[in-house]
């Protein structure tokens, strides 16, 4: 099997695509390991809990810690809601069925987001959006710091 690659309108360039081998891809498997989505959510959690701590210790204020955890959890229920209903697609009986899976449980994610978001006047006594905002987004860009954890732990590995 090859894949043609345009360089420009008029160039093609065939690169050849090789199948791994079964000892090939289990090698592959064991020097590059992926990152569980549990983890992520681990780590979004203890990211969060960090953060509202922080927060309040610094303010003073529980209602500030509050929102801080409430901008939290809602990434965090969304994100292990989306995480069950992928781990539930690996039985999917094809790709197809899988990838349009996917595409539910992130629209589900959406939804759950929106929702608790915009329920948080009601729920909330004392909002406070600055920080349900910082509390949301810092628990959000935590799964960055987990691709970062795993691009070091990949070259570490390269290196040996």
């Amino acid at each position: 099997m090859a894949i043609g690659v345009g360089l420009l309108d008029d160039e093609m360039v065939e690169l050849a695509v090789v199948p791994l081998t079964a000892q090939e891809a289990q090698l592959l498997r064991e020097t590059d390991p992926s990152v569980s989505p549990w983890q992520v959510i681990a780590l979004q959690c203890v990211v969060a809990v960090v953060l509202v701590f922080l927060v309040w210790a610094i303010s003073g204020k529980a209602s500030l810690g509050l929102s801080v955890a409430y901008g939290a959890i809602a990434v965090i229920i969304p994100a292990a809601l989306f995480a069950n209903g992928l781990s539930r697609q690996k039985n999917a009986p094809g790709a197809g069925a899988a990838l349009a899976g996917m595409f539910v449980w992130e629209l589900v994610k959406i939804v759950l987001t929106v929702l608790l978001l915009l329920l948080a006047p009601k729920i909330m006594v004392e909002l406070n959006w600055l920080a349900l905002l910082a509390g949301f987004v810092v628990t959000m860009k935590a799964s960055w710091f987990a691709m970062l954890w795993q691009h070091r732990r990949n070259l570490s590995i390269a290196k040996s």
